[in-house]
């Protein structure tokens, strides 16, 4: 109950705060805007001869990493409520009242899966929009389904990662710091400006580690397997499969290529041990 009342509170202060809710979802309409003035032409450039066919994909490939790229900077964005109450001790007068330490802890990271989800599915209609008014085709139902569930898994490790990352602000004006930071270096270390095979082998290497970019992976494998099969129709399989490791459809280690289920069991991985790892560094904090 006490969870429930905190949840409520803090999504009430979250959208209540119009700045907010446009900063979260800022990276998207950056990422958009990029893709449609700069990226698209130059991209297609090395896909002419497809057609509409590479239009469709490309126009998935950057969608699903924006995807990835949500569902970070809107948890961060909802954090912020945990750190101003911090600054202003707000928190402080929470635990005078009877209300548990993890109750309350639980309630910010409640809210911010929350409204992770909210802007991401919110990001994915914009997506749909996107791909639909360029000639493409909408998810099927049971793409659909896929796509909501990575997007609970990449909510979810984001919530971890950033959960961890703001157990050490006190400030608003650090956190405000960071969350630019965030912004601006998100794009670029899950790979979704550039396609991973154009880049150095020591950048691929950050990229394929980076927790966010095996949420893009998984997302373009779901948006792209239809327009990759219309466009590469007849094409041989290493065709494809090198098609895939050039964009970040897949990750090959050690010449290898990473499954889908490897990426999952990553994501899972990293919300268990940066959870645990912000909750020991805040409760030692607070000894």
């Amino acid at each position: 109950m006490i969870v429930w009342s905190l949840l409520k509170r803090n999504l009430k202060v979250f959208f209540r705060d119009k700045s907010s809710v446009f900063f979260s979802l800022l990276a998207v309409f950056i990422i958009i805007g990029l893709y449609v003035l700069f990226l698209r032409d130059t991209i297609m450039t090395g896909f002419e001869g497809m057609g509409d066919d590479a239009v469709h994909m490309l126009d998935n490939w950057i969608m699903a990493g924006m995807l990835a790229v949500t569902a970070i900077t809107t948890t961060m964005g909802a954090f912020g409520i945990m750190v101003e109450d911090r600054a202003k001790n707000i928190m402080r007068d929470f635990t005078t009242a009877p209300i548990r330490r993890t109750s309350l802890v639980l309630g910010y990271v409640t809210s911010a899966f929350v409204v992770g989800m909210i802007m991401s599915l919110a990001a994915l209609v914009l997506a749909e929009i996107y791909v639909v008014a360029y000639g493409g085709s909408l998810l099927t139902l049971f793409e659909l389904v896929q796509v909501i569930l990575i997007m609970l898994l990449s909510v979810f490790a984001s919530s971890a990662m950033v959960f961890f990352l703001i157990s050490f602000f006190k400030s608003v004006n650090a956190f405000a710091t960071a969350s630019t930071v965030l912004g601006t270096m998100i794009g670029f270390v899950t790979g979704i400006y550039i396609p991973i095979g154009n880049l150095p082998s020591a950048v691929q290497f950050i990229i394929k580690i980076f927790p966010v970019s095996h949420a893009g992976v998984l997302f373009r494998q779901v948006m792209m397997a239809r327009p990759i099969e219309a466009a590469f129709a007849g094409a041989p399989a290493g065709m494809v499969e090198e098609f895939e490791q050039e964009m970040g459809v897949s990750f090959n280690f050690g010449g290898e290529s990473l499954g889908p289920w490897g990426s999952v069991a990553i994501l899972a991985a990293t919300a268990v041990i940066f959870f645990a790892l912000a909750t020991w560094n805040m409760s030692r904090k607070n000894r």
